[in-house]
C-alpha cells in the first residue's frame, strides 16, 4: 500500500479472464491478502457474459450436460485443496467403481484396454498379450523393451513422444494404444508432442531402468507404482471426481468467494500498455475508461495475451505466439438405453488415428458418473477435432450431428433418433506442447522479467489439467503478491 498525500492507497490488481485460472489468480489474492491484512484491491475482467471459460453446465431434463472437462485427477493436490476450502467437499462424487475400465478401437469394435496398463506401460504383461488390440508381431516387438537399450540423453536432443514410443515398445504400440490414449490428454500429433514437456516421468523410468516393462514392475513390487506415476494423467479411473452440480460448480464458487463486485463480465480489454512515469499499467477497454493497475494477470490464452500485448512488445507477443493451439468440438448426445447395443460396461472409447474415423473419442458420462442421466438413457460426450484433425471445426452443426450419430452406429449400436444432442465448438482452446515448448516458456518468463508488475496464468506454460491449472495460478497470485512486497519494503 502506498500514500497519496494524506490517504492510503491499496495496490490494484487487475486480473484478465474469468476461466479457471483467472478466478483461481483472484480467490487467491484475496485468501493471503485477508490473512496478512492486507489490503489489495483486485478486479476480474471477462469479456464473454459468464464465468467458467471452458467450463460449463448445464442440466436439462434431468441430464447434467457437461460443456468442457467432467472431471478432474486427485493425485496431484490442488484440485481437492482448493474445492475443500471453497466448502464444496460435499459436492464431491467419484467415478462408478462397477466400471472403471476404457476402450479402444480396434478393427471398428471396442476392445478393453488391458488392465494395468497405463499409457505406455504395463503393470501387468498377460493382461496385454492377450488383447486383441496388438497382433502378435506387434506384442513380440513390445516386449523388445526389455532388452533395448536406454538412449544417451546426449543423442538427438530432445525427443518426441512418438519417437520415444517408436524406439522402445515399436510403432504398432504407437499407433493402436500409446497414440489414442495420450491423444485423449493432449489432443496433441504425437509426431509433436515433447516427451519431456508433458509425461517426463516415462524418460526417468528409461534413464533409471532402462525398460519401461521392468520400470512398472519393480515400481508395482515396490508397491510404489502410484508415486512413480503420480504426474501422468492416464486412465486411472479411481484417482478422478467430479462434482455433483457438474463442474460449473467450481468457478461459480470460486466467483462467489470473491469480494462483491470484483469479477465484470463483458468487459472486454483492448489492450495492455506501461506508463512508466505513474508507474503503473493501463487496460484500456473495449467500452469504457482505462484503467490503472500495479499488477496484471493475464489469465487468457498465450494468442489472447499477445494481442493485448502487441503494441507494448511486439517481440513478447510474438514469443507468445509462438505457442500453438488447437480446438475441439464436444457433442453432448442422449439416446434411451434400448437404443444402444453394446453394454456400455466401461466408461468410454479412444479411437486411433489409423482407424480413419473422424471422432477422437466418446466418453459415457452416464456410466461414469451415475445420475448424470434419467433412469433408461444414457448421456455421451463424443469429441472432434484436435491436432491431427482440425477441419472438424469447420462442419456446420448438422454436418457435426450426422458425423457423431453414424460413428456411435458403428462404435456402440445406437440407433434411432437421439433425444437430443448439444454442440459445443472450442477453437484455439488447447496449447500444444510440442518440441522446444519448455524453452520457449523460459524465454516467455526471461522476456516478462524485465517488467515489474506483469504475470502470466492458463494452461499454454505449466500444464493443462484442472489440478495443474489451479496450482501455477496461486503459484502467479503468490508471486505478484511477493513482488509487490518487496517493492514496498524497498520503497519504505
Amino acid at each position: 500500500m502506498e500514500r497519496v498525500g494524506d490517504q492510503a492507497r491499496p495496490d490494484r490488481v487487475v486480473v484478465i479472464g474469468a476461466g479457471l485460472s483467472g478466478l483461481a489468480a483472484a480467490h487467491r489474492i484475496e485468501e493471503r491478502s485477508r490473512s496478512s491484512r492486507r489490503v489489495v484491491e483486485v478486479q476480474v475482467l471477462e469479456a464473454k457474459d459468464r464465468v467458467g471459460g471452458v467450463i460449463w453446465t448445464d442440466h436439462e431434463d434431468g441430464f447434467t450436460i457437461e460443456g468442457g472437462p467432467d472431471s478432474f485427477i486427485t493425485n496431484k493436490p490442488w484440485g481437492l485443496d482448493l474445492c475443500h476450502r471453497l466448502g464444496l467437499d460435499d459436492q464431491l462424487i467419484a467415478t462408478d467403481a462397477g466400471h472403471r475400465r476404457s476402450f479402444v478401437v480396434r478393427g471398428g469394435k471396442l476392445a478393453p484396454v488391458p488392465e494395468g496398463f497405463v499409457l505406455m506401460t504395463p503393470h501387468r504383461l498377460a493382461p496385454l498379450l492377450a488383447s486383441p488390440i496388438l497382433s502378435w508381431r506387434g506384442k513380440l516387438r513390445f516386449l523388445m523393451d526389455l532388452v533395448i537399450p536406454r538412449r544417451d540423453p546426449d543423442d538427438g536432443g530432445e525427443e518426441s513422444l512418438a519417437s520415444f514410443v517408436r524406439r522402445r515398445l515399436g510403432r504398432e504400440a504407437l499407433d493402436r494404444l500409446v497414440q489414442p490414449l495420450v491423444a485423449g490428454i493432449y489432443t496433441a500429433d504425437p509426431n509433436d508432442l515433447s516427451l519431456r514437456a508433458t509425461l517426463p516421468q516415462f524418460l526417468a523410468m528409461e534413464s533409471e531402468h532402462r525398460s519401461l516393462i521392468l520400470a512398472a514392475w519393480r515400481e508395482s513390487r515396490q508397491g510404489g507404482a502410484r508415486e512413480l506415476l503420480r504426474n501422468a494423467s492416464g486412465a486411472r479411473y479411481g484417482m478422478f471426481v467430479s462434482l455433483a452440480d457438474g463442474m460449473e460448480a467450481l468457478p461459480r464458487a470460486l466467483a462467489r468467494a470473491i469480494e462483491p463486485g470484483t469479477v465484470r463480465t463483458g468487459a472486454a480489454v483492448r489492450r495492455i500498455s506501461r506508463d512508466e512515469a505513474a508507474g503503473v499499467w493501463l487496460i484500456e477497454m473495449l467500452d469504457g475508461p482505462p484503467i490503472e493497475a500495479d499488477a496484471v494477470v493475464m489469465a487468457t490464452e498465450a494468442h489472447v495475451a499477445a494481442r493485448l500485448l502487441d503494441a507494448h512488445d511486439a517481440a513478447l507477443a510474438h514469443q507468445l505466439r509462438a505457442i500453438p493451439y488447437a480446438g475441439s468440438v464436444i457433442v453432448n448426445i442422449a439416446y434411451r438405453r434400448d437404443q444402444i447395443n453394446h453394454p456400455l460396461d466401461g466408461f468410454g472409447a479412444v479411437v486411433p488415428a489409423v482407424e480413419g474415423r473422424s471422432i477422437l473419442a466418446v466418453s459415457f458420462l452416464s456410466v461414469k458418473f451415475p445420475g448424470r442421466a434419467p433412469a433408461g438413457s444414457v448421456l455421451m460426450r463424443v469429441f472432434l477435432g484436435g491436432a491431427m484433425n482440425p477441419s472438424a471445426l469447420e462442419l456446420d452443426d448438422d454436418a457435426i450431428e450426422n458425423v457423431v450419430e453414424r460413428e456411435l452406429g458403428a462404435l456402440v449400436g445406437a440407433s434411432g433418433p437421439p433425444l437430443f444432442s448439444r454442440i459445443g465448438r472450442h477453437p484455439r482452446s488447447m496449447p500444444q506442447y510440442n518440441l522446444g515448448h519448455m524453452e520457449r516458456v523460459a524465454a516467455i518468463r526471461r522476456h516478462l522479467s524485465k517488467y515489474a508488475g506483469l504475470h502470466l496464468a492458463g494452461v499454454a506454460y505449466d500444464g493443462v489439467g484442472i489440478p495443474d491449472c489451479i496450482h501455477a495460478a496461486e503459484s502467479t497470485a503468490d508471486s505478484l503478491l511477493d513482488a509487490l512486497a518487496i517493492a514496498h519494503a524497498s520503497a519504505a
